[in-house]
């Protein structure tokens, strides 16, 4: 094959490469959960198939919830309870409509950020690769490479997102703390200043006799 040849069938297999989209069915979102509320999502599963279920708690009081995940038949697959993160893989045992429900019904102010990807099925191989039984050349399995790199970056950034949102939303509640606790300082030594020199003054002011008072010394 000629070098031309080659660079052209490098170029279309990096075109499919680049075209392609997996076939993984996969919710991944961030969600508000208010104080005493319960939210669930559903994601219809076949039998055999394979899914996970992956949450942080970003913000919101002690970056605890409640979660669940109850098949087709309300049976809980998993339970956890006030934890900030997590990661559960499972089989689906029957082809239905599976719930990760997620509850914050034990805070009573404090509302919470939660991260959630539920993923289902497995990950479709690059077009092209895995259609022949020949040994893969260079450039297939240095593309099989590549592809699993990215997905692991792609990871590795939410993840990244995930703490960099935490810590800073935890910097601005501690900023907050110190400025409250820094006013209610200025407050009280205004208050103990201002009674100080009350106090002095009256221990120091002259006290004028009565007329009865003058009269009998007199």
């Amino acid at each position: 094959m000629s070098k031309r040849q080659n660079l052209l069938a490098s170029g279309v297999f990096l075109l499919a490469f680049l075209g392609h989209r997996s076939t993984v069915n996969s919710v991944e979102l961030t969600f508000e959960l208010p104080d005493n509320a319960r939210e669930c999502f559903f994601e219809e599963i076949k039998k055999n198939q394979t899914a996970t279920l992956e949450f942080q708690v970003v913000t919101g009081g002690q970056y605890d919830v409640d979660v669940q995940l109850v098949s087709p038949t309300q049976e809980i697959l998993y339970k956890q309870v006030k934890t900030q993160f997590d990661s559960h893989q499972f089989t689906a045992q029957a082809t239905g409509i599976y719930a990760a429900c997620f509850s914050n019904e034990f805070s009573t102010f404090s509302h919470k950020l939660i991260y959630m990807d539920f993923q289902v099925g497995d990950e479709q191989p690059l077009p092209g690769v895995d259609e022949h039984s020949t040994v893969l050349t260079q450039l297939e399995s240095s593309s099989q490479e590549i592809h699993k790199s990215l997905n692991a970056i792609l990871d590795y950034q939410t993840h990244h997102r995930l703490r960099e949102a935490q810590g800073r939303k935890r910097a601005e509640d501690l900023n907050e703390r110190v400025l409250w606790w820094s006013l209610t300082e200025t407050v009280a030594i205004l208050v103990i200043a201002i009674g100080q020199v009350i106090v002095l003054r009256n221990f120091f002011s002259e006290k004028k006799p009565s007329q009865m008072s003058y009269q009998q010394f007199k």
